[in-house]
């Protein structure tokens, strides 16, 4: 189960806003969930994951994130702040702070980052094309 907490340093006023942030809220919870179909939903076929200093793809994604975690404790909470959400058209970009508390195999750890993505609304759905992570102290 994932539960996922939202902050904001600028309030969203729009539904657009409102609905690219819920995608991005969406998109965790599916990689919280272990949900490949979901985290599909939510994003471009072509999306790109910047991690640590890799680039990695959908598939990529779901093999770190979801196939290979087979813990039976996993648990994952996510809290956002959202800073700032830009929408030109059919894209948008926001960035926001990122704290996952995750729990696996009897561990616990916090991991802080700080994200910007790029979205594209496709029939009337925002969908993330673009992932930038910044890891954030330890």
């Amino acid at each position: 189960m994932m539960l996922s907490f939202v902050t904001f340093a600028q309030q969203a006023h729009s539904k657009s806003q409102q609905e690219i942030q819920q995608t991005i809220i969406n998109v965790f919870e599916a990689l919280s969930n272990r949900d490949s179909v979901s985290l599909r939903k939510n994003c471009t076929p072509d999306v790109r994951f910047y991690e640590y200093g890799e680039t990695w793809t959908i598939d990529t994604l779901i093999h770190r994130a979801i196939t290979k975690n087979i813990a039976s404790d996993f648990k994952r909470i996510n809290t956002f702040e959202f800073i700032n959400i830009t929408l030109k058209g059919d894209v948008a970009w926001a960035t926001y702070n990122l704290t996952s508390t995750i729990t696996s195999n009897g561990n616990e750890r916090i991991a802080n980052w700080n994200e910007t993505v790029i979205l594209l609304s496709e029939r009337k759905q925002w969908k993330l094309a673009v992932l930038q992570s910044t890891r954030v102290g330890k």
